[in-house]
């Protein structure tokens, strides 16, 4: 039987968002890579093997245009036998002047990846372009999950009648690509714990398991004030309802200092060969940064399972790594940037 202690963490060196999708007994990951300019996949058997995993390119930024600048939180997919990524990317240049809190916020747009081919290493990955959500303004962290037969997708996206940065939003699909329902409104920034440095509720994931539906998100900025959030409904419920829902007043995943572990968030799920629950997160393992954290590397694909006792999930805290991670502070500029990729 798997234990907590038994996934060697990090997972993968400096790869922030991570996502870790199991099929047919090979784990996929992805993840936002620390020059922002490619989106990157690796596959092995087993979570602790995806570090020395050999790392392969499937799509790169545009020399210009809306999808040319800082692509962000990739997500890979598996719907009616196809693969599908969705990733947020930014125009190149400051945000338009003409968009409220310009200065608090990017001006990324959610995008899709399509692959039909047997294996997403190696096959051939179409754009299917911008998703329409309904409305032009900051959008990200785009997860995707089917229920029931039908396929959803949740997404951050600013709301300029709202104070804050992102809030979660839900839609039905009519195709990987298409919404088929208008924009529900799930969560927004309202507790203090949400609102620190920056209000947002961001990188939304979903695990379905007896008989509930388990949303996670993350909220505030992207230091020791990273926390993990929860919504929970039951699978019989309508998921497009937000009274369906009910929102935990506390984080229920937070820095622990005592493991040495900070800001643990923006998380996805899979499972280990026997079943049990994997929480997927990234975090840091020290709290000053000095200059523009965006360009500080050092965010740890991290995983440990998760426990479910009398069928609800005890999310306890990050565990200590047991794999050694580069502990420089320094903030680099993209172009001194150079990704740790050996094991």
């Amino acid at each position: 039987m798997t234990t907590e202690t038994s996934i060697p963490s990090p997972i993968v060196l400096q790869r922030a968002d991570p996502c870790v999708l199991r099929h047919e007994g090979q784990y996929y990951f992805t993840g936002s890579h620390p020059l922002y300019d490619r989106i990157v996949l690796r596959r092995a058997e087993r979570l602790e093997d995806l570090q020395a995993a050999s790392e392969v390119t499937i799509w790169t930024k545009h020399e210009d245009g809306p999808q040319s600048h800082l692509i962000w939180a990739p997500e890979i997919h598996r719907v009616n036998d196809a693969w599908y990524i969705y990733y947020a990317a930014a125009p190149d240049g400051a945000p338009s002047a003409d968009i409220p809190d310009a200065a608090e916020t990017f001006n990324h747009r959610v995008y899709v990846l399509e692959c039909t081919d047997e294996d997403p290493l190696t096959g051939t990955w179409v754009e299917r372009g911008q998703v329409d959500t309904g409305w032009e303004s900051f959008a990200l962290d785009a997860t995707s999950f089917v229920h029931d037969g039908a396929q959803y997708l949740v997404w951050a996206q600013q709301d300029h009648a709202i104070e804050g940065n992102s809030n979660l939003y839900i839609a039905r699909m009519a195709n990987p690509w298409t919404l088929e329902t208008p924009a529900v409104l799930l969560t927004r920034p309202e507790f203090d714990w949400e609102c620190r440095v920056f209000s947002v509720n961001e990188g939304a994931s979903v695990l379905i398991r007896d008989g509930r539906v388990y949303l996670t998100y993350s909220a505030s900025g992207t230091g020791i004030e990273y926390a993990m959030g929860l919504l929970t409904a039951s699978v019989d419920a309508d998921l497009l309802d937000p009274a369906s829902w009910v929102k935990s007043p506390e984080p229920v995943f937070t820095s622990d200092p005592a493991a040495g572990i900070y800001g643990p968030g923006h998380n996805s799920f899979t499972t280990t060969p026997d079943g049990e629950t994997v929480l997927v997160f990234h975090a840091r393992t020290y709290t000053t940064i000095v200059g523009d954290p965006l360009w500080e590397p050092n965010r740890q694909a991290c995983a440990q399972v998760l426990p479910f006792v009398d069928g609800a999930p005890v999310w306890g805290t990050p565990l200590p790594l047991t794999r050694p991670a580069p502990t420089s502070t320094e903030v680099l500029p993209p172009e001194g940037l150079v990704a740790v990729d050996a094991p």
